[in-house]
């Protein structure tokens, strides 16, 4: 049997711009993205804690350090800048690799989107 488990996840980070006006996705400062074990194109569940959305959408690679969270596309009109998200990417195992399995999970700094 094959289940769906948290496979990363960003917790708690800032919103810091949203453009309407791109093809669509989430872009996220590649330091996030190699500590927490999201790739670029991978589908991930942005979770926003300001107002309950929930969205599904993948992931673009920012600039390294530079504590970009850009919500693109028509996820733009679901976050407002300085909102607080959470990003869950998921992975499908079996079942008793997913019993042993731990998620990365890091907690950025929320008011500069870097890692403490």
């Amino acid at each position: 049997m094959l289940i769906e488990v948290v496979k990363s996840k960003i917790h708690q980070v800032t919103v810091t711009e949203a453009n309407l006006h791109y093809v669509g996705s989430i872009t996220i400062d590649e330091e996030l993205m190699e500590a927490s074990g999201i790739i670029e194109n991978e589908k991930v569940q942005i979770v926003n804690i300001n107002n309950g959305e929930r969205i599904e959408t993948y992931v673009i690679k920012g600039k390294k350090g530079s504590g970009e969270v850009c919500l693109n596309g028509p996820a733009a009109r679901r976050v407002a800048v300085g909102d607080i998200i959470i990003v869950i990417a998921y992975a499908i195992m079996d079942y008793q690799e997913a019993k042993s399995f731990s998620p990365k999970i890091i907690f950025p700094d929320t008011k500069t989107n870097s890692l403490k």
